[in-house]
């Protein structure tokens, strides 16, 4: 008995031991991208769309750069180089070899990254992309030939989507991969959403998609789902039941809230209706009638004492987003340490407005815009408190002599710090306008060049002038 016991043990560990060491490898060629940072992210939570690094490394000199990472399930993973993103599945023990390109020249520039998409060499039938590129070819092409039908004969268009939905059902329920089963599940699911006359309604798809299903926290097609499903609830659920949510609201308990919601038919399930609370609350944030420190008080509950541990997750994300940086909400916390060896947070430029700059002092565009900056500075510093934040890795023998020529508090940040992600630096420079109240005006703000339109922050700094110094406008 002891050494059946023994080796029960022994093949848990080693089961453990092999899902943990799972490694996925990625070796890319990007061309146009020699010297440049390569991050690889994942989707922490579909709900929030937050995501966290899980690799870096450098396109080399000859064009090619190589990761690996451990990976212990199948998901959609992020890969930004330079100012550009794309995406791509990744398996447990998967090795992909990619080309990532250069924007499409044809695509406008968009200063916080483009969208491309990599091409993958000798990808394996068995691999994920390789189903699900495969899948998406053929209901593209099915959805062509058909989709006219939508709005001359639904009922036909129907039926005909009844009959891709079988042929596809029957194709994929024999692979041995669930990720590709639901994910064609659930982009089918998505399809239903498109048609009119004579669709399920939406209890019978509440039953049919979601009611006796688990939920795919990873699985991107399948959350796509739920958040088009549950989007916009509490104008739609009963009134009865929306009296009880926003009762237990201005309560600050989430446990009146999640009873009120259970009333609701679609929502009981109970990870489901966590999961929805949390998606409603941060829907209902920026609605002046719903008060917002007591959405904050909830999520903060949930992050901590969610009845799934999962949903803790979604909620910490969540709560995160809310009180990220965005225009006319407040600001998120601001800790750094200057140059001059100071400690410097949001309180130490109280009363004035305080402009933020990340500067990349390495960078050419980055430099032609500090004479312009001075100048403001000069100008309008009464008023305008000045401050310019710089990563960690930039700091050298060059670009501390560009710092030197500075005139206000300038800090070195690690890279890894959440001021970057908190501020949506996506590229540099990057401005950001927080008022004497410590609330965001602009995330980003508008630059010391002129844009598009032939904006630049002077003019915005001109009215704050005029505002808090009437004197010296003649008054």
């Amino acid at each position: 008995m002891i050494k059946h016991l023994v080796l029960f043990l022994f093949i848990a560990v080693l089961f453990v031991s092999n899902s943990q060491n799972s490694i996925v490898k990625i070796e890319g060629f990007a061309p146009t991208y020699v010297g440049k940072q390569v991050q690889i992210y994942e989707i922490e939570d579909y709900l929030s769309m937050k995501e966290a690094t899980i690799a870096t490394t450098t396109v080399e000199n000859d064009s090619i750069f190589k990761v690996s990472f451990s990976c212990t399930e199948t998901k959609k993973i992020i890969i930004k180089i330079g100012n550009n993103r794309s995406f791509m599945y990744i398996q447990p023990d998967g090795n992909y070899s990619i080309l990532f390109p250069e924007k499409d020249k044809y695509t406008p520039y968009r200063p916080a990254g483009n969208q491309v998409e990599v091409t993958f060499f000798d990808l394996d039938s068995t691999d994920i992309n390789y189903k699900i590129l495969g899948f998406n070819r053929w209901l593209d092409n099915y959805l062509a030939l058909n989709y006219k039908l939508h709005l001359t004969n639904p009922v036909e268009f129907i039926k005909r989507m009844d009959d891709f939905k079988e042929a596809a059902t029957k194709y994929y329920i024999a692979d041995t991969g669930k990720f590709i089963f639901d994910y064609v599940r659930f982009t089918i699911a998505n399809v239903d959403n498109i048609q009119q006359a004579g669709n399920r309604n939406r209890y019978e798809k509440h039953d049919f998609y979601l009611k006796y299903q688990p939920v795919r926290y990873q699985n991107d097609a399948y959350m796509e789902y739920f958040k088009n499903f549950y989007r916009g609830m509490m104008p739609t659920i009963p009134m009865e039941v929306n009296n009880r949510v926003y009762l237990g609201l201005l309560k600050s308990s989430p446990t009146l809230i999640m009873n009120a919601l259970g009333l609701e038919y679609t929502l009981v399930n109970m990870r489901i209706r966590e999961m929805v609370m949390i998606q409603m609350l941060s829907e209902l944030y920026y609605q002046p009638d719903y008060p917002q420190t007591n959405i904050i008080t909830v999520l903060d509950s949930v992050q901590h004492h969610a009845l799934f541990s999962a949903n803790k997750i979604i909620a910490t994300n969540m709560l995160y987003r809310l009180t990220e940086a965005t225009n006319g909400g407040k600001s998120p916390d601001l800790f750094v340490k200057s140059i001059a060896g100071q400690t410097k947070s949001l309180i130490d430029y109280k009363g004035k407005y305080l402009y933020v700059h990340f500067f990349d002092p390495n960078s050419e565009k980055s430099r032609i815009e500090l004479p312009i900056l001075k100048d403001l500075y000069k100008k309008y510093n009464k008023n305008v408190n000045f401050l310019t934040i710089c990563k960690e890795s930039s700091r050298n023998e060059k670009s501390e002599k560009v710092i030197e020529a500075i005139d206000w508090d300038v800090a070195f940040v690690d890279d890894n710090s959440s001021i970057w992600s908190s501020f949506k630096v996506a590229t540099f420079p990057l401005y950001t306008l927080i008022d004497p109240h410590a609330y965001i005006v602009q995330c980003p703000a508008l630059s010391p060049l002129p844009n598009s339109l032939y904006e630049t922050i002077d003019k915005v700094f001109f009215e704050i002038q005029k505002a808090m110094s009437p004197s010296t406008n003649g008054r």
